[in-house]
């Protein structure tokens, strides 16, 4: 739902606020499938399309709305270019690693446009060129590197020293042959063509249990059951701690500010910095013939920091470097989640799994991730192995020095909100201390207490402990939520679970 608040433009993504909202029942009744694949976004959407279309019948659970969780809040670039990562993996994959993940992320852009070809899907696909630039001089045989190892993994990738952008930059990476689109209409006409195809889609439908065997159950929150040969978990950051995949990642959220702006002024190409604590630059077209800049930034762990102030500073930026741009029309934030090895996990659940498959962290590039997922499961669950499977298999053990001080260095950072959270300043001593419009964490009687204080002055309190495994939640004032900083779960004001991996709602309090 759109919503107007003190921050510029409408409180919500351009791609949310510019397709219908079909709605799906909930699951009421007990069901079988061949596969039920748990989550409605880009990876889960792509999974379920590939299976249907190679004949497996499809169930589909969503605990939200379709295309509505991180799919309709992405920046929606759909590129195998994704900063400065070949370097990095030629280093600690080998040249042959680097080449595996290039091939299979530009697959999942090709395969976006086929199949968009294919349903006659109008999602505003557009070819561009993806550029990761820097303006730091000192930084100019970095992305030498870069370049060089693109075009070694087989990218359309050369280096540059100027581009359309209106300032100057020392150095960018362009690849070419890549894309941009609509994420929302492109994943509404996948479901389309799923239902076309006799898969069927449940919303409103939250997953709470899983009985691995042979065949599967799954089990909602109403006690409704699924059972099928085969389970995906496509639900951003998995909502099953079996496998342990929350010690290997870490979530990270980040800000979209967008502003309409005349389409000869409008960059043509994509572009993305990690400077300046990142900024991602591209347009889409608009209906009255102008380009919509959409400017991302501000990386930062949920729950911590100041949201409404990173929005002003991304706000500045944009229209301090494209003063052309028009007033901020739209604003709204999208979470990730990275892998300590910087690799997607994609494959089996965990190394006992015979019939259960999991995609997840991949680290703000989703898109073409999750294009490349469809095709990855959908080939192990029907007996193939594409020459990829191997780099992404979450049952993978890396041991280098860089992946062991990535994995400590995560770790170390949620035990520091397990334990000092609970000692920090940024609590309220009593809930009348708390203004209209914002809330905070009150202690009392020996426990924490998640309290909002409405525009009205009526509070609403709920635990402070998240649900997923008890971290302490902080309140985000930009987006009235609760947040978890350790697994990024996220809750509304009345502990209602916005986001996962929490599965239950932060229960009310006194």
């Amino acid at each position: 739902m759109t919503h107007r608040s003190d921050l510029p433009g409408t409180a919500e993504s351009y791609w949310m606020a510019t397709t219908e909202h079909p709605s799906f029942p909930p699951l009421d009744g007990h069901t079988t499938a061949d596969v039920v694949v748990i989550g409605a976004g880009m990876a889960g959407l792509s999974t379920a399309w590939e299976l249907a279309a190679a004949g497996r019948s499809v169930v589909v659970l969503e605990a939200d709305r379709v295309a509505a969780g991180v799919s309709g809040y992405t920046t929606a670039k759909l590129t195998a270019a994704h900063g400065l990562v070949y370097d990095r993996l030629r280093r600690t994959r080998g040249a042959e690693g680097a080449a595996l993940y290039a091939r299979s992320q530009q697959a999942g852009v090709e395969r976006v446009e086929a199949v968009a070809a294919a349903l006659g899907i109008a999602c505003d696909f557009e070819r561009t060129t993806a550029f990761t630039f820097t303006t730091d001089p000192e930084r100019r045989a970095e992305y030498e590197a870069e370049a060089g190892a693109a075009a070694e993994a087989g990218l359309d990738a050369a280096l540059v020293h100027r581009t359309e952008l209106p300032f100057p930059v020392e150095a960018a990476v362009g690849v070419g042959q890549q894309a941009q689109f609509h994420p929302r209409r492109y994943l509404l006409g996948l479901v389309a063509g799923l239902r076309a195809r006799g898969g069927a889609v449940y919303e409103r439908t939250r997953v709470t249990g899983l009985s691995e065997g042979d065949p599967c159950r799954v089990t909602t929150e109403t006690g409704m059951t699924v059972t099928a040969r085969d389970v995906v978990v496509a639900t951003h950051f998995p909502v099953f701690d079996r496998a342990l995949l929350f010690a290997r990642m870490s979530p990270r959220r980040e800000l979209v500010v967008a502003a309409p702006l005349a389409a000869k002024a409008a960059p043509e190409h994509m572009y993305i910095t990690d400077e300046g604590g990142k900024r991602s630059v591209r347009t889409a077209p608009l209906d009255d013939g102008r380009r919509l800049l959409i400017v991302t930034g501000e990386d930062f762990t949920p729950g911590t920091g100041d949201a409404r102030e990173r929005f002003g500073r991304l706000d500045a930026w944009m229209h301090r470097h494209f003063p052309a741009a028009g007033p901020t029309a739209y604003h709204w934030a999208a979470q990730d989640n990275d892998v300590s090895d910087g690799v997607p996990l994609v494959g089996p659940f965990h190394a006992g799994a015979k019939h259960v498959y999991v995609a997840t962290g991949f680290g703000g590039w989703g898109m073409s991730g999750g294009a490349m997922a469809g095709q990855l499961l959908s080939a192990l669950i029907t007996g193939g192995e594409p020459g990829w499977a191997g780099l992404y298999d979450p049952r993978r053990i890396r041991s280098t020095l860089r992946e062991g001080a990535a994995l400590l260095s995560q770790q170390a950072e949620v035990a520091r909100h397990f334990v000092g959270d609970r000692f920090t300043a940024g609590h309220a001593d009593r809930a009348e201390d708390i203004a209209p419009g914002t809330g905070a964490v009150v202690r009392a009687g020996g426990r924490h207490h998640a309290v909002y204080r409405d525009e009205d002055g009526r509070t609403h309190t709920v635990s402070a402990r998240c649900t997923h495994l008890g971290c302490l939640v902080a309140f985000n004032r930009a987006e009235k939520s609760w947040e978890c900083p350790c697994h990024g779960s996220r809750f509304g004001v009345d502990g209602q679970v916005l986001q996962g991996p929490a599965v239950r709602p932060l229960p009310p309090a006194e």
